[in-house]
């Protein structure tokens, strides 16, 4: 049974993996929150670079330990490309949908636009 238990484990965590070096379409908005992010450091999205991804690319329990906030978001949008760390998780987004920080969003698009369509993200080393 501990075996069972083990092996779906595995496959669970192996099938949530973050797909490194793979891009995919999606779109994006923005956001403009400060305090805590879920990797468990202090965010002000309203100055800094950073992206807050769907809380479906989180496998861990507790989001400050989740693999995922070691990496950054390669985005593509209309000739222009950025990558940002990701520190924060978006609990509206599905996994297609990133929520950038302000300043993310201006190097891209301008916030008028509101949710961008069109983009291709990467999941990437930072």
């Amino acid at each position: 049974m501990l075996l069972k238990a083990v092996i779906l484990g595995t496959i669970i965590a192996i099938t949530f993996a973050v797909p490194l070096n793979q891009p995919f379409s999606g779109h994006f908005t923005y956001y403009n929150d400060a305090g805590y992010g879920a990797c468990g450091h202090q965010i002000n999205a309203n100055t800094e670079h950073l992206v807050a991804v769907s809380h479906e690319w989180f496998t861990s329990a507790n989001p400050n330990n989740d693999p995922l906030c070691k990496y950054c978001v390669k985005v593509n949008y209309k000739g222009k490309s950025i990558k940002v760390p990701i520190k924060d998780k978006c609990p509206g987004c599905a996994r297609d949908h990133m929520d950038l920080s302000l300043p993310a969003f201006k190097e891209l698009a301008n916030p008028s636009v509101g949710n961008a369509y069109g983009a291709t993200f990467t999941f990437v080393s930072c």
